[in-house]
């Protein structure tokens, strides 16, 4: 038996330059499912993202989903892609196996937790204070080039991973510290800072844009209360729940979460095209 992929549509130009196309995939001309590919409208027109791929239940574990996301990745080489990516949620375990047994590596997750109605205690002698301004402009330097770091540790080419912390730090913060909807802080304890907060929200939830704890103070629980602390300030914003994004192999962080009750919502993967 043959599988192929049947174009369901020609293929689109946005107006920022991206394209896409969806797909038939197809047994011998017989339609068993879809997939959708495009090009990123996150990083430049040389990654590839498999937006949705889907096998009909009486064609599945047949090796359907394979074929098809090795065909989708000829298209992409066709398209002068250089990567391609894929979300997964958590709970869809064939389709992680699938994309791991490809060559797919995870390269970040987002986790949630959903929040009561009492605001969490800080440890005795920890407390959260607003950043001043003195203190944001250093903080978002350093911010901007550790989040860069974290692109290129996971397979971005620098000048990419340094455009887009540029771009993501513009589009969030237009306004710099007094941009509307974003709440920065800082963690004090005995006094001495000790880390930082970047509060916002997205789609309704309160969003962890970005936690750190001071490196010399490290260990300490101090992430712990800055977490705490994040989510005080989303209930007392009203939120009724959490979000954040943590990168692949940052495993204190993710244990962190863990311990806190966060769920993975969506693992985000990535391959190289040779």
């Amino acid at each position: 038996m043959t599988t192929t992929l049947r174009p369901t549509e020609p293929l689109q130009h946005a107006a920022d330059g991206t394209r896409s196309r969806r797909y038939q995939v197809c047994v011998n001309s017989r339609p068993v499912g879809a997939i959708h590919l495009a090009t990123s409208r996150v990083f430049d027109r040389s990654v590839a993202q498999i937006l949705d791929l889907r096998i009909e239940e009486p064609d599945r574990r047949r090796g359907r989903g394979t074929v098809a996301a090795l065909a989708a990745e000829e298209v992409a080489r066709g398209w002068g892609c250089k990567r391609i990516e894929a979300a997964v949620p958590a709970d869809a375990a064939a389709a992680l196996r699938l994309a791991t047994a490809l060559g797919y590596v995870r390269r970040n997750r987002n986790m949630e937790k959903r929040l009561g109605d009492t605001p969490p205690e800080l440890p005795a002698g920890s407390r959260g204070r607003p950043m001043t301004e003195d203190e944001f402009g250093p903080w978002m330097e350093r911010g901007k080039e550790s989040y860069a770091q974290d692109w290129i540790a996971r397979g971005v080419p620098e000048a990419e991973a340094r455009a887009k912390s540029e771009r993501d730090h513009a589009t969030s913060l237009p306004d710099g510290i007094g941009s509307e909807g974003m709440e920065f802080s800082v963690l004090e304890h005995e006094g001495t800072p000790v880390g930082r907060l970047w509060l916002g929200s997205h789609d309704g939830w309160a969003f962890v844009f970005d936690v750190e704890a001071d490196e010399r103070y490290r260990g300490q629980g101090h992430g712990r209360s800055l977490m705490l602390l994040a989510e005080a300030q989303a209930i007392a914003a009203g939120r009724t729940g959490i979000r954040l994004n943590v990168f692949a192999g940052n495993t204190p962080a993710e244990r962190l979460y863990e311990s806190l009750g966060y769920e993975t919502v969506t693992y985000h993967l990535y391959k190289n095209l040779l």
